[in-house]
């Protein structure tokens, strides 16, 4: 990155408030909706997505909403739970 460029952006985030800088996050890893089907199940984006939500809660002090979103990440992560299917789709397996 060119030195001009890092300064830049360096100035640009030393802005942004500790509750900006974890919405940026949150926003940079919230699944997509072109790309739900794809990573609905994949356990290291869920987490991902739990884990800066939660951060966003604890930041805005809301400990119960923050403890909430690190437990589903936690689940992801430790296989406790699990993606329900598409609700779009219907019950195909019935």
């Amino acid at each position: 990155m060119p030195e001009s460029t890092q300064l830049s952006s360096t100035d640009t985030l030393s802005k942004l408030s500790t509750l900006e800088l974890a919405q940026v996050l949150a926003e940079r890893l919230t699944i997509r909706p072109n790309d739900w089907h794809r990573l609905k199940s994949n356990r290291q984006a869920r987490a991902r997505e739990q884990a800066a939500a939660a951060l966003i809660f604890l930041l805005k002090e809301q400990p119960e909403e923050a403890l909430a979103r690190f437990n589903q990440a936690s689940g992801w992560l430790d296989r406790s739970i699990s993606a329900p299917p598409c609700p779009s789709h219907g019950d195909h397996g019935r």
